[in-house]
């Protein structure tokens, strides 16, 4: 209520959440653009020649400008200077831009033109130089379009981290003193399911009319950028009512401060924490980009005839209600404490939900529909979780189980599914599907538990800082593993017969074919990478119990 006794927009349950919906409804929207080739990484390679080095120093580039340009913190300031409202209309148009960009860049439009000349004689940096030639977005060999699509992705990655930071800001001014975690939670579910949503409508986009089209993927995640951005404006004048209303300047938060790093980085505790995120996101979001050509390379998958009706267009619409109603069910049931009849039921009904949908996505073979069950164990988990963490504590223990699950996976990935899916087309989609899942728990596990340890490990005048920090570390790690991943599977495939023949077929004007890599070595490095989180969360639970930074206590005290 303001000072006159005027109800705001604030106090009103609808238009806050409505305010909600407009910015995690963004975000949907980026989540969607951010892995928009990831599932039709094949495609990529047969008709536009991207081999999967290029392919990953393209994804790569999402962050370079965040990283190495430091535009994460200038995003910071920007946020501070100019309040939430500028900030998210301004990071929609850059994300609109730099995905205009990317659209041309696998466009037939930029075949023979003068700039696709220009980018196939520059830009052919040294690839071959260890640690700097990982880090650049550009190396000698890439395809012209790649290196055009990393510029727009690199302006689009800008913007999104952008958009991140200010969606956040614009939650706590909404909800604050209300349902802020609910609201926090909520937005994160959405937009983990726009994960889901372009590993089903990508390829669906990209094979429309029966020909392979991959410019008309990336249009559609396009298209969706700009209701992002119609997003962002409407939200503009929602918020500008509001804050007309109550009179009061835009909140701000302690601005990212250079005198903080000291403080910052003689922390044990922060280093150690830092260090889990690195190791432990880049061995999920890097992988999330190759995940489904890595299905298709292990899995004994027909894709069903267009002729039958798994083939037809109309059960990729089915199958995508289905993942929403498994999603709805599960995210809901979590919120419902009293009626225990419709809580159970709602469970039971995801439940149904979510085996109809896996057997639609075997009869359909297609590795997309497959993967896309990623996010669905982690929207239903993550409320459960966080409460989890908040009454019950034992978040350093918690931590250490999602780095051992995460292991589990990726070895299974590499060793265990190869081998079941020879014997049994249907046996390895099962452990497909399980693995999937599990490895989306996981994905819940640790930031439910990672996050909130951080203003106990650092001095609560610098957590802005610390999380600025953290966020700048672990963009390192999601720059850097895309890459390597590509030059894991282009040296471990060198010599792999038929990976060379399924090359020669494509530089023979071949189209759709699928070079079949054996991912047994990427799949071990990401591994590695949880081995080390392990270890790592580990020696946080020795620590924590020694300086007694209360990591395994409840963040809710009960009252005495």
């Amino acid at each position: 209520m303001t000072q006159t006794g005027i109800k705001t927009l604030r106090d009103s349950a609808g238009m806050r959440w409505t305010a909600l919906l407009l910015l995690a409804l963004a975000m949907f929207c980026a989540y969607i653009f951010m892995d928009i080739l990831s599932p039709i990484k094949d495609y990529m390679e047969s008709t536009r020649g991207w081999d999967s080095s290029s392919f990953g120093r393209m994804q790569g580039a999402e962050v370079f400008l965040n990283v190495y340009v430091f535009f994460l913190i200038f995003a910071g300031i920007i946020l501070d200077k100019m309040g939430v409202r500028f900030t998210a209309v301004l990071s929609g148009a850059v994300m609109l831009i730099g995905g205009i960009i990317k659209f041309y860049a696998v466009s037939d439009m930029f075949k023979g033109t003068g700039l696709e000349a220009w980018f196939t004689t520059h830009l052919n940096w040294n690839g071959d130089l260890p640690i700097i030639g990982a880090i650049l977005p550009f190396a000698d060999g890439m395809p012209a379009s790649a290196k055009l699509a990393a510029c727009g992705f690199m302006i689009f990655g800008c913007g999104c981290e952008m958009a991140g930071i200010t969606v956040s800001r614009g939650i706590v001014k909404w909800f604050k003193g209300r349902e802020t975690a609910l609201a926090m939670g909520s937005e994160m579910a959405l937009a983990r399911l726009g994960v889901a949503t372009c590993m089903i409508f990508s390829p669906f986009f990209a094979k429309l009319g029966g020909e392979i089209h991959v410019d008309n993927a990336v249009k559609f995640g396009v298209v969706l950028l700009c209701i992002a951005l119609m997003m962002f404006i409407i939200y503009f004048f929602m918020d500008k009512k509001l804050d007309s209303q109550t009179g009061e300047a835009e909140e701000k938060d302690d601005p990212f401060k250079l005198s903080d790093l000291g403080k910052i980085f003689t922390s044990l505790g922060f280093w150690l924490v830092a260090l889990l995120c690195v190791l432990y996101y880049s061995a999920i979001f890097p992988f999330q980009k190759y995940a489904v050509n890595m299905l298709q390379c292990n899995l004994d998958l027909t894709a069903a005839s267009p002729d039958t009706f798994w083939g037809r267009n109309t059960v990729t619409i089915v199958q995508y209600l289905i993942m929403l109603v498994v999603a709805a069910c599960a995210f809901s049931s979590n919120f419902i404490k009293k009626n225990k009849a419709l809580k159970y039921g709602l469970m039971g009904m995801a439940i149904v939900a979510l085996v109809v949908y896996c057997y639609m996505g075997y009869m359909r073979g297609t590795a997309e529909t497959i993967f896309a069950v990623f996010p669905l164990l982690a929207v239903a988990i993550t409320p459960i979780l966080g409460s989890y963490v908040d009454h019950k504590g034992k978040a350093a223990s918690m931590l250490m189980l999602g780095s051992i699950l995460l292991v589990v996976c990726h070895l299974t990935f590499a060793f265990i599914l190869p081998g079941v899916s020879a014997s049994s087309a249907a046996g390895g989609v099962v452990v497909a599907y399980v693995t999937i899942l599990v490895l989306g728990a996981s994905f819940s596990l640790v930031p439910a538990a990672l996050w909130p340890s951080v203003p106990k490990l650092v001095d609560e005048k610098i957590i802005g800082s610390a999380y600025a920090a953290i966020f700048w570390i672990q963009n390192i790690g999601l720059g850097l593993f895309p890459t390597l991943i590509g030059n894991v599977l282009e040296s471990s495939n060198a010599n792999n017969a038929a990976v060379i023949a399924a090359k020669a077929a494509i530089e023979a004007g071949e189209e759709g074919v699928l070079v079949p890599y054996d991912y047994k070595w990427a799949l071990v490095m990401l591994a590695s990478l949880g081995i080390a989180a392990l270890l790592i969360s580990v020696y946080l639970k020795a620590v924590d119990k020694k300086k007694g930074y209360g990591l395994e206590e409840p963040n809710i005290k009960p009252e005495n």
